[in-house]
Parts: C-alpha cells; sequence; structure tokens
C-alpha cells in the first residue's frame, strides 16, 4: 500500500507495455509512479511532479534519454535527482554515455524487477542523504557551491550566493567563476583540500575544496577571511581540534550524533569520542552546555 512518504518514480518509456509493467510493479511496491511516453513530457512532468528518482528509456524517437537526462542536470538544475537508464543494448558504448551525461546507474531489459527494486533503494538512500547535507548547509549557514568542471556554478547556498555578490561576482546557476579560479580548480586536480585565496573590493574570499565527485564536480566551502570559519573560531576559544570544532558547530544546530555522522562522514562511534573529548575540554556534562558555551563564541 502507498503512503503519503512514498518515493515519486518517474518512468520514462516509448514502449505502452514497459510503462504499463513498471508502473504496475512500482505500486505494488509501495512507491509512486509516475509516467511519460517520451522526453519533452518527461522535462515538463519533472517541473510539475518532482519525482524522487527516474527510471529512464535510452532509445526513444525524438529526444533520447541521453539529452533528457544532460537537460536535467545541466539545463534544469536537478543535478542531485537519479536517473537510472533502461535499454535493450548492453553494450559498454551505452553505459559510457548513461554515466556521462549524469546517469547514477544502468538496467539491460529485460528488467528483472528484484534487482531493478534493490537499485532503486541504495539510490534512493543516497539521494536523501544528500539533500539532507545540502538542507543542513543551508540552515547553518554556511557558504557552500557546487561547480562544474568548467567552472559554472551549478548550486550555491544562500550565504555562498551572498558573499560572491559582496566580491561581485554573479552567484545564478550556470554563471562561471573568474579565470583564475577555472585555472586552479584545473591545476589543484587530484587534491582534496587545496586552497585559493580570491582577493577584490578589498575583501579576501577563501576558495577552499571540500570534495570531487564524478564527471569534475567540485564541491567548494567559501570563506570570509574577514570574519573567518564558525570552527576556526571554537577551535580558538576553547583549545580544540577543527575536527572537534566542527562536531560541535553542527551539535549547536541542533544535530543528532547520526546526522552529524552523516555529514562529516564520520562513524556515529568516532562522533561519540569527539563529543567525548569535548566535554572533557570544556570541563562540561552534557549537550546543551556544550552548545550554550558555542553560542556566546559565535553570536556574541
Amino acid at each position: 500500500m502507498m503512503t503519503p512518504s512514498a518515493p515519486k518514480v518517474l518512468i520514462v518509456d516509448d514502449q505502452p507495455e514497459t510503462l504499463s509493467m513498471l508502473f504496475d510493479a512500482l505500486e505494488f511496491e509501495g512507491m509512486a509512479p509516475l509516467k511519460a511516453v517520451d522526453g519533452r513530457a518527461a522535462l515538463s512532468l519533472v517541473g510539475q511532479a518532482r519525482p524522487d528518482i527516474i527510471l529512464l528509456d535510452a532509445m526513444m524517437p525524438g529526444m533520447d534519454g541521453f539529452e533528457v537526462c544532460r537537460v536535467l542536470k545541466s539545463e534544469m538544475g536537478y543535478a542531485d535527482l537519479p536517473v537510472v537508464f533502461m535499454t535493450g543494448r548492453n553494450d559498454s558504448e551505452h553505459v559510457v554515455k548513461a554515466l556521462a551525461c549524469g546517469g547514477v546507474d544502468f538496467v539491460p531489459k529485460p528488467i528483472v524487477l528484484n534487482e531493478l527494486f534493490a537499485r532503486m533503494r541504495v539510490h534512493l538512500a543516497n539521494s536523501r542523504k544528500t539533500r539532507s547535507a545540502r538542507d543542513a548547509l543551508d540552515a547553518i549557514g554556511r557558504p557552500i557551491a557546487a561547480v562544474g568542471r568548467d567552472g559554472a556554478i551549478a548550486w550555491a547556498t544562500p550565504q555562498a550566493q551572498e558573499l560572491l555578490t559582496r566580491i561581485g561576482l554573479r552567484s545564478d546557476e550556470g554563471a562561471a567563476l573568474p579565470w583564475e579560479l577555472k585555472q586552479w580548480l584545473v591545476d589543484s586536480e587530484g587534491s582534496e583540500s587545496a586552497a585559493r585565496l580570491y582577493r577584490r573590493f578589498d575583501r579576501e574570499v577563501e576558495f577552499r575544496i571540500m570534495e570531487r565527485g564524478n564527471e569534475g564536480a567540485v564541491l567548494l566551502r567559501l570563506i570570509d577571511r574577514a570574519i573567518g570559519t564558525g570552527e576556526e573560531r571554537l577551535a580558538a576559544a576553547f583549545g580544540i581540534s577543527l575536527r572537534e570544532a566542527e562536531v560541535l558547530l553542527w551539535l549547536t544546530h541542533g544535530k543528532s550524533n547520526k546526522e552529524i555522522a552523516e555529514i562529516l562522514q564520520l562513524s556515529p562511534r568516532t562522533v561519540n569520542k569527539h563529543l567525548e573529548q569535548i566535554f572533557e575540554k570544556l570541563g562540561i556534562e552534557n549537550r546543551t552546555a556544550a552548545a550554550t558555551m558555542s553560542v556566546r563564541v559565535l553570536w556574541d
């Protein structure tokens, strides 16, 4: 039985038999299926229904699945929406094309339903974690931006948009970073923690690489060096490590140990260890006292 929280699945296929079979199977599995018979209908439906995952036929007349995925990812801003390709061809060329345009997986036809459902659950879980982390970044007020291999902005938190605007740079989706920052991204390939200081209008902003993803995508943290980061201020105030300060920062914003572990890509056990060390160094016994002390540093 479908629940209000059932994941919405958009099926895109020009074959009515495949559409009908998948629609019924997904509904029986407790998901909320939607269907489109061609690429243009799919693009329109994505904007209206906001699906959680897409099952996309690779070979369709007119706009094929590869072009649909490219438009979704690069022009419509659905970089985090998982797309699973379906095709009767299982050759390496199709697999490469599917992954190159932003697909997360590839299943051959005829479709083995149990295998498809298992893969979908993995991609849905990964997508939820990604959205949760982005929502948390927005809520905590961190200036974070994602850029593509070409240096174009894919998305930015409101705080990053504001900081970019202050130094005279565009922050809208698709806007390009200055050439010197784009060159730095290329030169620093292979590095997971590179940083570059950018000076403009008497203001210094540090661009720090947080993570490199598939197809050259880069997650950047922007830091106004006149203020510094929250964890830098907490580390200096309490004599704790930067990692401990990160844990304390997220705790201050009301995150549970499990959420902190997901955001910082740590195990819950490691988060617990950090909290024990923080409590000992601050001479306190609980999360409430830690958050109270942290707030005084961050917002006083």
